[in-house]
């Protein structure tokens, strides 16, 4: 046993255990004993945000630039609903956060006091796993807990709720490291073989590959299967680099909102492996149809709940994907006949062919672009030329994604980072946590006018401790994703296309972004012309600290 003292002190005693050294947060009176012992423990810095949406967004981007549990600290009912929105992100993203929410204490449960509220059963929707402290003498062991079921695959937020009472009893827990878990595990051989067996023949093969594959670092894994088979991969809840977007066989994600995109694709192939994702994350999901009547089915993930989720597998792994996609195109290798390797070849090739003439296609500038509106391609094409190779880019900018990324494909497992989830508002306070994380290497964050204005508060928290981060708003004065969806959704429903409602218009009154910017503590510059990218990509960079660019694309003035 360790000697007695107030839990408040012995749960810094168990962050510090576990070498945490950072913990995000917006501070409230509940939780001012915890947080006023913090001037014990220099190594634990706090990580001051002005709203908790913009918090939890910090240490999102913090937790998946290092894979490991980030630290955050939030406000009774208030504070815990301002972040609910990012914890979903966090949880549908797979990220491993650890929140502690303070409270007034168990004797106030009767009294249903201001700001008194269920945090648990508020939390659950967007954890793995809440809880609440009722007795000191199981603080530390509930937070191992909490730190181990945030790093145990599938990775995700958990939370803790943190009572003041309970918090300033003493407890004589001894503070030691988490126990983390070891979970390489490997495919029996004989589903290994059943499974090459069940797709050998494929002439229409097909991957779907999501996040898992980079949380097992299956990257390599992915890439040799797609070849030995000679099968497109397509991904879905694709937010790393699972295969790098240059590859022969990687032909882009499957669609985000309407399973009718995604279905064109995917019941087409006569045989499909899943792995690192469930069928099939979209907004409006296809009920059926999804694979043909006869395709062959195997899915691959250590998260068992993901298999066999919305429909029937053939044969299904709960197994890491590192181990099963090694053994798998091996044991594809050895049942593919002479005819199927020299097929499967043959269509590695001609997705190689493919892939060069859109590579030369995307590189090629847009006739006469210095007189058309600035476009996020063109804008790209100049910072490709100006970032080091391995700059940290983390991408909220949705319909300017494309544009962006036509010249900074994603290549690099750890170097790009996509939004997930749908909450708004990840882009700057996510760039942020990388940089954090990665502190000697250019981090860009790129954003939307919409998704900017529901986290700007963050850039106030880079100013404070020089986060040298850089940020791209795209300023198309709309929310030009519900254009675009809405047009699907006429076009689905029948109905004839008309204008845009007004809501979607952001331009009336014009947000200055870089006064916006300067009076958070950023300094900024706006970019309208052709002429101007190239100086203000290279003020950005030069600038020592965080920097943001307000990119006004698609516009005639």
């Amino acid at each position: 046993m360790a000697a007695s003292r107030p839990a408040r002190v012995a749960i810094l005693e168990q962050f510090q255990a576990d070498g945490i050294r950072h913990m995000f947060g917006n501070p409230g009176t509940v939780e001012q004993g915890f947080l006023d012992e913090l001037r014990g423990f220099p190594d634990l810095e706090y990580v001051l945000g002005l709203q908790e949406a913009a918090v939890v967004g910090i240490a999102d981007g913090y937790a998946r630039a290092t894979r490991k549990p980030a630290l955050i600290q939030l406000h009774s009912g208030v504070g815990l609903g301002n972040g609910i929105g990012m914890l979903y992100q966090a949880m549908r993203g797979h990220a491993p956060l650890v929140a502690v929410v303070g409270e007034a204490g168990l004797a106030y449960d009767a009294m249903e006091a201001q700001m008194a509220a269920d945090l648990v059963g508020m939390a659950r929707p967007v954890t793995k796993w809440a809880t609440r402290v009722v007795d000191p003498r199981s603080t530390l062991r509930t937070l191992r807990r909490a730190l181990k079921t945030a790093a145990t695959p599938p990775y995700g937020p958990v939370l803790v709720v943190l009572p003041a009472d309970v918090m300033d009893a003493d407890t004589d827990e001894p503070a030691v490291p988490t126990s983390y878990l070891d979970t390489v595990t490997s495919p029996t051989m004989e589903a290994v073989q059943e499974a090459a067996r069940l797709i050998a023949d494929a002439r229409r093969p097909l991957v779907i590959a999501g996040d898992g594959v980079h949380f097992s670092g299956a990257q390599d894994e992915l890439a040799r299967l797609a070849e030995v088979w000679g099968a497109e991969v397509w991904g879905a809840d694709w937010a790393e680099v699972n295969l790098p977007a240059d590859h022969p066989c990687y032909k882009g994600q499957l669609g985000h909102m309407f399973g009718s995109s995604s279905s064109k694709v995917t019941s087409a192939a006569d045989a499909v492996l899943l792995c690192g994702t469930y069928a099939l994350p979209e907004v409006y999901p296809a009920l059926d149809g999804v694979f043909a009547p006869d395709a062959r089915i195997v899915h691959v993930d250590l998260d068992s709940a993901a298999i066999a989720k919305n429909f029937p597998v053939d044969v299904g792994f709960v197994a890491d994907p590192k181990q099963t996609l090694g053994l798998l195109a091996a044991a594809l290798q050895r049942h593919m006949t002479g005819e199927q390797r020299a097929s499967a070849s043959a269509r590695t090739a001609r997705f190689a062919q493919e892939k060069a003439a859109e590579r030369a296609a995307a590189e090629a500038p847009e006739p006469g672009e210095e007189q058309l509106p600035l476009s996020a391609a063109v804008f790209s094409r100049e910072l490709a030329r100006q970032l080091p190779a391995d700059a940290i880019l983390f991408d909220e900018a949705l319909t300017a994604s494309p544009g962006i990324f036509r010249h900074l494909p994603p290549t690099m497992p750890g170097n790009w980072f996509q939004t997930r989830g749908g909450s708004l508002g990840v882009g700057i306070p996510g760039a942020i946590g990388a940089k954090l994380a990665h502190p000697d290497r250019t981090v860009v964050g790129f954003t939307g006018d919409g998704g900017s204005m529901y986290t700007p508060q963050a850039l106030w928290t880079a100013a404070r401790y020089d986060i040298a981060a850089k940020f791209v708003i795209c300023n198309n004065g709309r929310y030009k994703l519900l254009d675009n969806n809405i047009t699907e959704y006429w076009r689905t429903v029948g109905v004839e296309q008309h204008d845009f409602p007004d809501l979607f218009d952001l331009s009336r009154p014009a947000i200055d972004f870089s006064a916006l910017s300067a009076a958070l503590g950023v300094p900024a510059v706006r970019v309208e012309k052709y002429d101007q990218v190239a100086p203000a990509i290279t003020e950005a960079l030069a600038h020592p600290g965080p920097f943001l660019i307000d990119l006004v694309i698609g516009r005639d003035s």
